[in-house]
Formats: structure tokens, sequence, C-alpha cells
């Protein structure tokens, strides 16, 4: 589905004698509004857990089914899927079939969380989400969050659904990130919301949660995508998690069924993870996530001496990242399947 991992993106890449995007005014890199419309959660009372790992909430049903689960909190600033957990155990939740996991990832880094400063609360030591490899012969980091990955890893082993629910730092519509396998694009299409779906590879930094073999393997049966709900802390975006919570929890049979979105989906694969190469990456313009370039080798940004092109018509651009640095992915270039 991407290119090859290693090496630069020269499909995407041109160096020209004479830079033609010096004539174009780069877009802010300032950090963008920051409302901070949901409090911060308590979470003391769902801090321990009842299976013996903190933080995870196994919740069983009298009749037999699968194991679904759902996780918040990969990053520590990201809680409007805590909320909505914390919701599912205050209330009494329990599944019609099988067993429902809610799972809070990263507690560590939401204690730090501090609304005068709150994009420095995603993790304590790296990000978790970079971690979920499970080669033994990777290295291990012993930071906070490879401790708390390795404990959770043989029950995350057990789970035949998982949504992992994520919110973005800067301004975007809602979208259903499904991983590199059609397992995950069918999970993704059966919730039904949000709208657009993006089938992607991850990062060069490491494997996320949903690109676990156990989820991506043709031998397994298991499955799992990551909601990106929209901007973190705001109203909508708690909204967006709730409903898309309800709809996953529903066609999975752990609920009785809702009403289906009539929304079309827009389901679209990613071709290209552009990556930063140098400390000077910049878009030309302030591009909001899910924006369609029309031509193909449009500009769309600078990196050092490389200028970022469109390499197709009709290109979704999957959430620019306006800050990245260097070695860290800046945009997804994504193909429109439907």
């Amino acid at each position: 589905m991407e290119p090859p991992t290693s090496g630069r993106d020269f499909s995407v890449r041109t160096t020209p004698g004479k830079r033609l995007s010096e004539k174009l005014p780069p877009a802010s890199h300032a950090l963008p509004s920051l409302p901070l419309e949901l409090p911060q959660p308590d979470l003391s009372l769902w801090r321990e857990g009842n299976v013996g790992i903190p933080g995870v909430h196994r919740l069983t049903a009298p009749l037999p089914g699968p194991h679904v689960a759902i996780t918040a909190l990969m990053h520590g600033n990201e809680y409007a899927g805590a909320i909505v957990l914390a919701d599912l155990l205050r209330r009494g939740f329990v599944p019609r079939r099988g067993t429902v996991s809610l799972i809070f990832l990263n507690m560590d880094a939401f204690d730090r969380f501090s609304p005068q400063n709150p994009i420095l609360s995603r993790f304590v030591d790296e990000d978790m989400n970079r971690l979920w490899d499970t080669d033994p012969a990777r290295p291990v980091s012993h930071s906070k969050e490879q401790t708390r990955v390795c404990q959770l890893l043989p029950y995350i082993g057990t789970i035949d659904r998982l949504l992992d629910l994520h919110s973005m730092l800067w301004p975007a519509g809602p979208l259903m990130l499904a991983g590199p396998s059609e397992k995950g694009m069918s999970l993704a299409a059966s919730i039904g919301i949000p709208p657009l779906i993006v089938g992607d590879g991850g990062h060069r930094a490491g494997p996320r949660l949903i690109d676990m073999p156990h989820f991506t393997s043709p031998h397994s049966a298991a499955q799992a995508c990551l909601l990106e709900a929209g901007q973190h802390w705001t109203w909508d975006c708690l909204e967006t998690t709730k409903e898309t919570v309800l709809r996953f929890l529903s066609t999975s049979e752990m609920t009785e069924s809702v009403e289906k979105s009539l929304t079309p989906l827009m389901i679209a694969d990613t071709t290209h993870r552009v990556t930063a190469h140098t400390g000077h990456f910049h878009f030309i313009h302030t591009f909001a996530s899910g924006t369609i370039i029309p031509a193909r080798g449009t500009l769309i940004a600078q990196d050092g001496p490389d200028e970022i092109r469109t390499p197709y018509d009709h290109c979704l651009l999957v959430m620019p990242n306006f800050r990245a640095a260097r070695h860290h992915t800046a945009v997804r270039l994504a193909r429109i399947r439907r």
C-alpha cells in the first residue's frame, strides 16, 4: 500500500534548480487555537481495573461471544475517549454477549496534563503508539510507555475486535484509520462513521496498536481500527467519539442495533507517507485534513531543498502536521477508492 519505509520519497519530491516555493508564503507553524471545552475527567475510580492489570476493565455477558475492546488514552492529552469509557463504567454497562474490555492505556501521561500547557502530556518518555512491536529482537527502551506496552501485550492478544480512540491537535474533520489490512477497512466500514476511512501503513518510527500482526495478519480473524475524532478537548470531538463507540458496540452485537448512518462513505488508500527529512519542513498553505488537491504535480510543501508535490490527480491530504519534527510523519497522501 505504501512505498518502502527506507530512503526518501522521491516519487513526491523534487529538487529544482530554483525553488518555486520561495515565491509562496509558508503555512504558519504556530500552534492552533487550543479550546479547552472539555474539563479533564476524574478517572480515580477506574485506575485499578478488574483483571489484575491497572486500567483494564473486563465486562462479561452471560451469553458467549467475541472479545471486543475499546482503548483510550494512548496519548495522555487525548481524553475524550476516556470520558466515554468512564461513562460506560459509571452506568454499569454490560454487553449482550461475549466480553467488552475498556482499557485506559497511558494513565501516567494523563496524570501530567495541565490546562496551561496541554500538549506536553502526550507521553512521558516516548510515543506509546510507536511501540507495539512483538518482534523479540526489537530493542527495548525501558521507558514508562514501553513497560506499559509489555504489560498489556498478552491481554491485547486475546481481543477479537478493537477500536482505538484518538483525537487531533490541528483542527480537522474526523476520520477512521483502518491500518494496512482489508480487515481493518471492513471493520471501519461496518461502523459507518466517520464517513472518511483511510487505509494506511502507520509510521516509520514504529508500529501502532492497530498495526500489530494479531490484527493485520491474514492468519488471524482479529480486526482493529483507529478513530481520529477531531480536535482535542472540543465538544464536537466528544460527540463524535460517543457516536462512534455506540455504533462500534452495536455492529459488534454488544448492544441493541442502532440505525445505520445514511452518509456515504469515502474510502481512500494511502500511497505515500511523507516524512520530514529536515527540521525546516513547512506547508505552503494551512491545508485542512481531507483536502483534495485536483491536479498532479501541485506543490504542497517544502522540506529543505526538496519540494513536495502531489503524485496524482485528486490527491487526498490526510492529517497534515504543521510542526513536523525531523523523521516524523508530515502528511499522508491518499488515493480515493470510492
